[in-house]
């Protein structure tokens, strides 16, 4: 009889043991950082400009998340010295298919364009649509290729108004960033 007293007594003693464990640590999202090579139509110029830009992203939930950048694109020639700078914030959205992350981006900003020959630095309020793909290259490190394009509200191309035009860049970009 006492050998069922303990062994019952054992037993109900270890029920409130028993229950599933509590996760210790979870993240609040996924971030990374990153530079970007960019070669673009600057739509003001004929020639193709040059550049380089910088991004974070931080997807909040299952791909939803936010990214802000900063571009700065040139046409190379230190006499005219046009160029084009835009800083951008926008809504994210991504999915992930192993190794590879395709995503679509909407952002608002600012951009700013330098005239030639430094004749005017004008800033302009602007809107762009990205699509882009980032590729995991180590745990760490992923490598990004994107296309974007931009519409800059209030530029006037000359024999216009400023109502029915914009400037209308785009840009391809290839660099890489650090996953957090």
């Amino acid at each position: 009889m006492l050998k069922m007293l303990v062994t019952m007594g054992l037993l109900f003693s270890t029920l409130p043991c028993v229950a599933q464990a509590r996760a210790t640590a979870s993240r609040l999202g996924d971030a990374q950082v990153g530079v970007t090579f960019t070669n673009a139509n600057s739509d003001y110029a004929r020639s193709r400009f040059n550049g380089y830009g910088i991004y974070a992203d931080f997807d909040f939930h299952k791909g939803i998340g936010a990214e802000a950048s900063y571009n700065f694109i040139s046409d190379g020639d230190p006499n005219t010295n046009v160029y084009e700078r835009t800083y951008e914030i926008g809504a994210r959205y991504s999915r992930h298919y192993g190794r590879y992350q395709p995503y679509g981006k909407v952002a608002i900003g600012r951009g700013v364009l330098n005239y030639p020959y430094n004749s005017a630095n004008l800033a302009y309020n602007m809107g762009a649509l990205g699509v882009g793909v980032d590729i995991r290259v180590l745990r760490h490190m992923n490598g990004r290729i994107g296309y974007e394009y931009q519409r800059w509200s209030g530029f006037s191309k000359s024999g216009t108004s400023a109502a029915n035009d914009s400037l209308t860049p785009t840009s391809l970009s290839a660099g890489f960033a650090y996953h957090f």
